[in-house]
């Protein structure tokens, strides 16, 4: 179904408190091992249009790109699951090799993993 790297809109209300909520584009992070035995929930990082510079390792910047309309944010600190039913299942892009790789290396440090 999905694949670990691609990009979606996803419904994340109703939030509570800080978390990330509203309609938005999210990066699918889990492992391909999940997503291909079609796991019901997802594990994913929110993605936001609103820009902050110099915020590594927080956030990885994204150029916009085939149906990701703006410039965006993968916020690499707000790691969440949600129910399948929450994504929008046409693709909007996806990352390359290089930048999934840099995404890992940053949740990594977010979540202290060596």
């Amino acid at each position: 179904m999905f694949k670990k790297g691609e990009i979606y809109l996803a419904r994340l209300n109703p939030k509570k408190g800080n978390e990330i909520g509203k309609l938005r584009p999210i990066l699918i992070f889990q492992t391909n091992l999940l997503n291909e035995c079609e796991h019901p929930t997802t594990i994913i990082l929110p993605i936001s249009t609103y820009l902050i510079d110099d915020s590594y390792p927080l956030r990885y910047r994204i150029n916009k790109r085939d149906n990701l309309e703006k410039n965006s944010d993968i916020l690499c600190d707000q790691i969440r699951a949600i129910d399948n039913q929450r994504i929008i299942p046409n693709i909007l892009t996806k990352l390359s090799l290089r930048e999934i790789l840099e995404v890992n290396k940053q949740v990594s440090i977010v979540l202290d993993i060596e």
